[in-house]
């Protein structure tokens, strides 16, 4: 492993852009060495943006000269994923992937065991589990602020009317179009982060636009195996947002509003290396109590470049991946599963 580690991403739309790029060019620990796009706007944009950086317009050339890169970071559509990252584990390039590993169960069971055979590290990029809201949700049940939790209710909603990518208009919920498994991927993954493994599952897969392929309008209820009930909503057509988390336990409720700032930050060119990334307002913050009896809660910060980081110190040798590409099956069977039944 060459020191920085030279990383390659594939894809440069919003995954690639607004999150892979500045995380990875922020630490410097990491060479953002190149781009793989076809596409010559999002060429001139890397280029503008990363003076000096390599684009490299096919994956087929960036394999051709694998042995030039420490890491590749799969940003590319999610029906593409699987293939992908077949190939750049089998030219022995540690991989990261973005959420949702893959589309179907089989292909990820797969791409994890071809992991572990050809001895080349994976791991899936559940940037969510450093949200800030998220991270003060965990700390409060972790010290047992709110009692026992019964019901854990978790939604990431919005509505839109800038042109969706044509892939994501264009391809069926069951083969990765849609919010469940855009959205889905990080709601299922922080609640089994939060209460464990999953016992049964309910779920609800609507469309509402006219002519929509995919789901729009979705929800999933978990029922873990530790009690605790999670009720996840996720939609790109809500006109009114509710609340991004409410928490019910025994002694008291936490509900918080709006989202973490991390993706608008960096999607306005705000770094990691900003003093005031990752961090919310006072008046963002959630409330902890009982109506009436409420109080605020100071938000953790954000911490997405906590995964960046992670990563270097387990391609050194010096600790674990920070996502275990096993923690991703669970998410994606819930939503092949939901889809199968849907028909």
């Amino acid at each position: 492993m060459s020191a920085p580690i030279r990383a390659a991403v594939i894809g440069y739309g919003l995954a690639g852009r607004v999150f892979h790029a500045p995380l990875i060019s922020s630490d410097e620990a990491f060479e953002l060495a190149a781009v793989v796009t076809g596409n010559p706007e999002r060429a001139d944009a890397a280029r503008s943006r990363y003076p000096g950086i390599l684009v490299i317009p096919t994956v087929d050339e960036l394999l051709a000269d694998a042995a030039s890169f420490d890491l590749v970071v799969v940003a590319a559509p999610t029906p593409d994923h699987a293939s992908l990252v077949e190939r750049t584990l089998r030219a022995g390039i540690p991989t990261v992937v973005d959420k949702p590993l893959a589309v179907h169960l089989a292909d990820a069971e797969r791409l994890v065991a071809l992991s572990e055979d050809v001895g080349v590290p994976l791991t899936v990029f559940q940037n969510r589990r450093w949200d800030g809201d998220f991270l003060t949700v965990k700390r409060l049940v972790d010290e047992g602020r709110l009692g026992e939790v019964w019901r854990f209710e978790s939604r990431f909603e919005w509505i839109s009317s800038r042109p969706r990518p044509v892939w994501k208009s264009a391809t069926s919920g069951a083969q990765g179009g849609g919010v469940a498994y855009d959205l889905g991927a990080h709601l299922i993954d922080q609640a089994v982060q939060l209460f464990g493994p999953v016992a049964e599952v309910y779920g609800e897969l609507d469309r509402h636009r006219d002519g929509a392929v995919n789901d729009d309008d979705s929800f999933i209820a978990l029922t873990h195996e530790s009690g605790v009930r999670s009720h996840l909503a996720m939609s790109s057509l809500v006109a009114q947002r509710g609340f991004r988390f409410r928490v019910l336990g025994s002694d008291s409720a936490y509900t918080k509003w709006g989202l973490d700032p991390q993706e608008s930050q960096l999607g306005e060119g705000m770094t990691p290396l900003d003093s005031g990334f990752g961090l919310e307002p006072e008046t963002a913050w959630g409330r902890i109590g009982r109506d009436g009896e409420t109080v605020a809660v100071p938000t953790e910060p954000g911490g997405y470049r906590e995964f960046y980081a992670r990563l270097a110190d387990a391609l050194t040798g010096r600790g674990p991946l920070p996502v275990d590409p096993r923690d991703a099956l669970t998410g994606i069977r819930i939503v092949e599963d939901l889809h199968r039944a849907r028909g």
